[in-house]
């Protein structure tokens, strides 16, 4: 008895000296991830709750910033833009990759030149799509007007109008980000058994009973997947109402992100740039939750 006590103790310290090795090894990188993620964040909820003065010592005031940036009109006009944004990508901007992933696997000839030439733009620095796309929307020598002008149809003032700014930026985001998605889609399009495929052509299955019955089912847990990762993503929409309208106009363009952005680097009001900030974290938290499950029932097979 006396040595099953023993040798038990002995392997509960081997246990221990083993996990204390790996963790030691881990530090660096967990007091890194601490300094730079977990710090930030927690700072961030503290300064929500004060009036930030960086040259002055800041002082607590509880609700203050969250009840001022309620208040604010613009506080209402950029999460409506954020979410018409995000209404926007659902509607045009998730599909597009899909389509894209189902057209080029089933390509007999081409598809490595086609998965290039659509990863292409992921690739482009932000400076240079801004200005390619400013070229493009450019109402008086820009190529959209052009192409339409060669089928007599009407040009448009796209960047400079209200109700079409924002569906243009949206072209601008789906345009950068549509290949690494497709490439996803495409990986997850290879995990499809072929005997699958082949039992169907045996059936008489047309494509078209083939894509609704095998390809789509097959990649539906990657859809879900990134159904919700594009949410997340969309919300923070930034690179492109802050380069290219800067909010306009008429605040039409104004996104969550650039909100903050404004209330921390041009108004100096840290404490509200901090509220607004948590909020956001809030809301985005709800989505992350919802990934974080979908992805255990995906590993779990479930």
């Amino acid at each position: 008895m006396a040595f099953k006590e023993r040798r038990t103790t002995q392997r509960w310290k081997q246990g221990i000296q083993r996990s204390l090795s790996g963790y030691l090894f881990l530090l660096p990188a967990l007091l890194i991830f601490a300094l730079f993620v977990w710090y930030p964040i927690i700072y961030g909820f503290l300064m929500s709750f004060q009036n930030v003065d960086l040259i002055n010592s800041s002082h607590w005031v509880g609700f203050a910033n969250y009840k001022r940036v309620f208040s604010d009109p613009l506080f209402g006009i950029a999460w409506r833009n954020t979410l018409a944004f995000t209404l926007y990508a659902l509607l045009f901007g998730y599909f597009i990759p899909i389509i894209l992933a189902l057209l080029i696997n089933e390509m007999r000839h081409g598809k490595g030149f086609f998965r290039l030439a659509f990863y292409v733009p992921v690739m482009l620095p932000p400076i240079v799509t801004v200005f390619l796309w400013r070229w493009i929307y450019n109402p008086d020598s820009g190529l959209l007007n052009a192409l339409l002008s060669l089928v007599h149809l009407p040009g448009g003032l796209w960047l400079e109008t209200p109700g079409s700014a924002l569906p243009s930026l949206m072209v601008i985001a789906t345009w950068s980000a549509a290949g690494s998605t497709m490439l996803i889609y495409l990986a997850a399009l290879q995990g499809i058994s072929a005997s699958l495929y082949e039992a169907a052509e045996i059936d008489g299955a047309g494509l078209w009973r083939r894509l609704w019955n095998i390809t789509l089912p097959g990649i539906r847990p990657i859809m879900l997947l990134m159904l919700i990762l594009q949410i997340i993503g969309t919300m923070q929409v930034f690179i492109e109402p802050f380069t290219i309208t800067s909010g306009g106009p008429q605040h039409a363009t104004m996104s969550i992100l650039l909100l903050i952005y404004n209330y921390a680097f041009q108004y100096a009001d840290f404490g509200g740039a901090s509220a607004v900030g948590v909020i956001l974290f809030l809301v985005l938290a709800v989505f992350a939750l919802i990934y974080m499950r979908m992805t255990n029932q995906l590993m779990q097979g479930d």
